[in-house]
């Protein structure tokens, strides 16, 4: 298959996953805003405010080409230039509910002209407060999805999660992780179109996923201490994705497109001094799960 097939498969899943999202919202519906990039190439993004469900969200898609940037080529150990092309889908929802988790998404393809190519992605949640039974509904999901392709697949890219998904600075994972996995290529067991096929098993995973969290929590009550709590979880979720996120500072340092950069960013977040939760809480809880290597399935 071509780069060009594979990047029309990712505008298709866009519209999939948008069309799922704001049939299950009810309330408001995505903009596109189309852009293009300088060195060749450009997007789609599409953000959703202000719903039912969703207080803010992007669903967006690029196809990008060009001289590949010096700080990449430094990264890669390449001395001589060569050109790229990327091509992917990236989503992270914020809802309105604190019983109604965050969650992430990426599913991309990188290619250049000397010949070298490889498929990255995965899905993380981020629950404001972890509820087990969700946690391991959540990974089974992506168990079952990964075992359809490779038995191996997910203990490997969920261990990947754990570790990349991680706030080093507050000693805690960013949520419940999930599977995340990059530079796929082909080898002896495995071809193209079989890392294709399971990322696009990956990407048709996600509406699904969080369909079934908007429907199942987005009536539960909540109290003001719960909203606070929420926006002291977005907090760290801001702090992972500009201290430590790869795909964030790379892309602020190379001079990327800063509005789809930052369109993972919440509306609203809170910082609280030394913030020290009830013993026997529920946030005391969740917090004491925001650890790595916990088995839910």
């Amino acid at each position: 298959m071509t780069k060009e097939q594979i990047s029309t498969y990712f505008q298709e899943l866009q519209d999939s996953i948008c069309k799922a999202l704001e049939k299950a919202d009810g309330g408001a519906k995505f903009h596109e805003d189309n852009w293009q990039r300088e060195g060749g190439g450009g997007g789609r993004s599409r953000v959703i405010q202000n719903g039912k469900v969703i207080e803010k969200g992007g669903v967006m898609f690029s196809a990008v080409w060009g001289d590949l940037h010096e700080k990449m080529l430094a990264s890669m150990g390449l001395t001589e230039k060569v050109d790229f092309f990327a091509t992917g889908v990236s989503i992270v929802l914020h809802p309105q509910s604190p019983r109604v988790p965050i969650i992430h998404m990426n599913v991309r393809y990188f290619e250049m002209s000397n010949g070298s190519f490889w498929f990255g992605g995965g899905i993380d949640l981020t629950p404001h407060y972890v509820v087990e039974e969700d946690a391991v509904w959540f990974h089974q999901y992506l168990k079952n999805a990964c075992d359809k392709h490779n038995e191996t697949y997910y203990p490997k890219f969920k261990t990947w999660a754990d570790d990349y998904f991680f706030n080093t600075h507050r000693n805690e994972t960013r949520g419940i992780g999930g599977i995340f996995f990059d530079y796929q290529k082909t080898d002896e067991t495995r071809n193209k179109e079989q890392l294709f096929d399971f990322v696009k098993e990956i990407g048709e995973s996600f509406a699904p996923i969080y369909t079934h969290f908007m429907k199942k929590n987005k009536d539960l009550p909540f109290t003001e201490k719960e909203k606070t709590f929420q926006m002291l979880r977005r907090g760290r979720y801001v702090e992972f994705n500009l201290v430590h996120d790869r795909g964030t500072k790379f892309g602020l340092e190379t001079n990327g497109r800063t509005e789809s950069i930052l369109m993972s960013m919440p509306p609203v977040a809170n910082w609280v001094y030394n913030f020290q939760a009830e013993e026997g809480s529920e946030e005391e809880k969740t917090l004491g799960l925001l650890r790595k290597g916990i088995a839910w399935v």
